[in-house]
């Protein structure tokens, strides 16, 4: 069984902003934001809407980067993650029941309290190239199977 979410990584000058996820799948790990689809909506739809619901922002354009294929040992779910990279934006930030967002310098960015795929993917996105991949965790959250390659377009 497949499900379809959504990432957005929010872009601007020499940072990024994440978000600590306070509840739920992630809790304790800075993330992008993004999440579930809804009946109706499409994966760009829905990428807007959960920026919106979780910090505040409203995305003005955004260009898809990347889908990776996310999967974990004894769960026959995977989850397809369609990672899309924010250009412009209006509003500021602010904390949500769900996430606690937070300006990090590209070079400061807290890759050791994150999901460990991220090292590889993230930097991509930041240089504004494309990607699929897939990622296989065991029971500690570890990458025990990657696949990650580079690509013209999505």
């Amino acid at each position: 069984m497949k499900k379809i979410l959504t990432l957005c990584v929010i872009h601007k000058h020499a940072k990024v902003l994440l978000g600590m996820k306070k509840r739920g799948f992630g809790q304790g790990k800075w993330n992008g934001f993004g999440g579930k689809i809804q009946e109706g909506e499409t994966i760009e739809s829905a990428a807007i809407r959960e920026v919106k619901e979780e910090t505040g922002i409203v995305v003005k354009s955004m260009e898809k980067s990347g889908i990776i294929e996310f999967k974990f040992l004894d769960n026959p779910e995977i989850l397809e993650v369609h990672i899309f990279k924010v250009h412009k934006f209006n509003n500021e930030p602010f904390e949500s029941e769900e996430m606690r967002p937070k300006w990090f310098q590209i070079k400061e960015i807290p890759f050791h309290q994150m999901w460990p795929d991220d090292k590889y993917w993230l930097p991509l996105l930041l240089q504004n190239k494309k990607f699929k991949g897939k990622f296989l965790f065991n029971h500690l959250d570890e990458i025990i199977e990657s696949f990650l390659l580079e690509i013209d377009r999505i």
